[in-house]
């Protein structure tokens, strides 16, 4: 298949976020650099193109097969402009990874979850990887499966929904988010789940919310840490 000629400079990745204007979109976290939302977070051009009728409801707590359907036809647009690869801005796509993954030429990856059977290869028989995901109640094995992560694969999940700075800007959408709490909050899930799983080898990050933060799970767990960033810069 030929592909269209892409001036310099132009989009190399395309990301799928969710819709404009709605409160349910996290809006104070994707200001965050290293959050996929924002451009700043990397090194070459990127292209986002929102979908309408995506956002927390219908990604996470409900998710949509109108959602995915709207999701593959933004991925075609994107793929006709030129972009290489294309990822979306929530990890709960997992969901939708083998559809839009039909739907395009170019590479899709709807989730860091995908790292997770790359990784386990990564460790030692006895070690486990840690999942920290924006809800543990609600990530569930139809995500994991539709990633490769089957249950050859040890992991732990732990979740952020009851921490008090994320559960606030769910809550309350026009809440001003205090980014040093949250990074603290989110260190000590990730604390947590190491001491009460010290077979944890590595952890991934399925929320692309939290890449801002991965840093300073990398000092304080002294574990690797792998999320969408990671992952958008290796494909």
């Amino acid at each position: 298949m030929n592909r269209p000629i892409r001036p310099p400079g132009s989009p190399v990745l395309g990301i799928l976020g969710w819709e404009e204007g709605n409160d349910d979109t996290l809006k104070q976290l994707e200001s965050l650099v290293g959050n996929i939302a924002n451009p700043a977070t990397f090194t070459f051009p990127v292209r986002y193109l929102r979908v309408e009728g995506a956002y927390f409801e219908t990604v996470v707590v409900r998710p949509s097969t109108d959602v995915c359907d709207a999701m593959i036809k933004a991925a075609r647009e994107l793929e006709r402009d030129g972009v290489r690869a294309i990822a979306t801005g929530c990890g709960f796509n997992a969901l939708f990874q083998r559809e839009l993954a039909e739907a395009v030429a170019v590479p899709v990856f709807a989730s860091s979850l995908l790292q997770v059977p790359m990784v386990r290869r990564m460790l030692r028989k006895n070690q486990s990887i840690g999942i920290i995901t924006a809800d543990g109640s609600l990530l569930g094995p139809a995500h994991l499966e539709s990633v490769g992560v089957t249950g050859e694969i040890p992991h732990t999940i732990a979740g952020i929904e009851a921490t008090g700075e994320f559960s606030k800007i769910r809550n309350d959408p026009r809440a001003e988010l205090d980014g040093e709490k949250m990074k603290n909050e989110v260190v000590e899930v990730a604390l947590d789940l190491v001491r009460d799983h010290p077979e944890t080898g590595a952890i991934v990050l399925e929320c692309t919310d939290l890449p801002p933060f991965a840093a300073a799970i990398r000092r304080a767990t002294g574990l690797p840490v792998f999320d969408i960033v990671t992952m958008a810069c290796w494909v």
